[in-house]
């Protein structure tokens, strides 16, 4: 090889790293800027106008899979406040975390003949002979994070699934994470497998910080996070032995997986505020927000407007019953960080925006 020819390579060798690196610097400037915006106030109602008036009379059940998940628990507490306003006869059913207890639930609520069911957190798939009874008594069903996608799942007997995206949840997670590191993270994430949605969402972060040339996706956790009280000490211990000053973010489906990694970190001497940061994508729970508030393991959630969503909810259920069409309606994405956790909710430890949506949609029902 002549001097010439090696002066060419060395230069074509560091073009190419240098494109490299822009590329790099480009995705994490990109990462940045979505966190950041975010982190926006929500306080404008974007959801709809116009609907059908309010149906009297009717008797719904919200079916949760399971009341001590935070979001399964917000999102019946907004159901409860949006069927008192209609008029409607509401029962809430448990089904505590298991299969076998859903099953129960699912049944129970067919039992009491209801107009309509709110399937609360579970995917209808497991569950396939209650909803097949469902459909064959005529009884509307709508569902909270039960499939990876808002809106209609015909053939899964939903008339519509409300959520936000969790596509765009998932990535805001992971910017995050991207962006706080410098495009540095190294990352476990934790999910659960009994659910789609989940595993969804947790495939969805881990593509994210592979894009991420600097990161590095450290341990994909399935774990159950109806077993998180029981299983994470233990687990974030072993993860932290194997792992050590390298784990610097988490990420997770859920924020219940966090509510247990406190005492162990604090045990290894890790500061609340440090690393291993802890970013979830959703619900938005209130121990959440109170680990938020107050620096102490966790950095951020992206939450669901929950209480929203229950109004939500019996909206598309009222429209059901009125055999029109759902409403369309997907709320946007909103990152909640120690800096944010301020808006909307105030000193409230949850993401209830400031848009009037109580006022929309008694307007479009006719109710006061």
């Amino acid at each position: 090889m002549n001097k010439f020819t090696k002066t060419a390579l060395l230069a074509g060798v560091a073009a190419l790293a240098g494109t490299a690196l822009a590329r790099a610097d480009a995705f994490v400037d990109m990462a940045t800027k979505a966190a950041n915006a975010a982190t926006a106030r929500a306080n404008k109602w974007d959801g709809p106008t116009t609907g059908p008036k309010i149906a009297a009379g009717k008797k719904i059940v919200y079916v949760a899979g399971d009341l001590k998940n935070g979001g399964i628990l917000g999102a019946s507490e907004g159901v409860k406040e949006a069927a008192k306003a209609a008029g409607w006869t509401l029962t809430v059913i448990d089904g505590q975390g298991t299969v076998s207890g859903r099953t129960a639930a699912m049944n129970q609520a067919l039992t009491l003949k209801p107009d309509g069911i709110v399937v609360g957190g579970f995917d209808t798939s497991e569950q396939k002979v209650a909803f097949d009874a469902a459909a064959k008594a005529g009884v509307a069903v709508v569902g909270w994070h039960s499939g990876t996608k808002p809106g209609p799942e015909p053939e899964a007997g939903i008339f519509a699934n409300v959520t936000t995206l969790p596509q765009d949840v998932s990535n805001t997670a992971a910017y995050e994470a991207i962006a706080k590191s410098g495009g540095k993270a190294g990352v476990v994430i934790f999910t659960d497998s009994e659910y789609a949605i989940a595993v969804f969402k947790a495939k969805a972060m881990e593509a994210v910080i592979k894009k991420c040339g600097g990161c590095k996706v450290l341990e994909y956790v399935d774990s159950p996070i109806g077993e998180s009280s029981q299983r994470m000490p233990q687990l974030t211990t072993t993860l932290l032995q194997k792992y050590g000053d390298k784990w610097t973010y988490s990420l997770a489906i859920n924020d219940l997986y966090f509510d247990f990694m406190g005492p162990s970190l604090a045990a290894a001497g890790k500061k609340g505020d440090g690393p291993p940061y802890n970013i979830s994508a959703g619900d938005g729970s209130e121990s959440a927000y109170q680990r938020i508030r107050a620096k102490q393991f966790q950095l951020g959630t992206v939450p669901e407007p929950l209480n929203m969503q229950g109004w939500q909810l019996v909206d598309e259920l009222n429209r059901a019953f009125a055999k029109q069409p759902w409403s369309g309606y997907v709320s946007k994405i909103h990152l909640v960080m120690p800096d944010n956790v301020q808006f909307d909710g105030g000193k409230r430890n949850v993401f209830d925006p400031g848009n009037g949506y109580r006022d929309h949609y008694k307007a479009i029902w006719g109710v006061k």
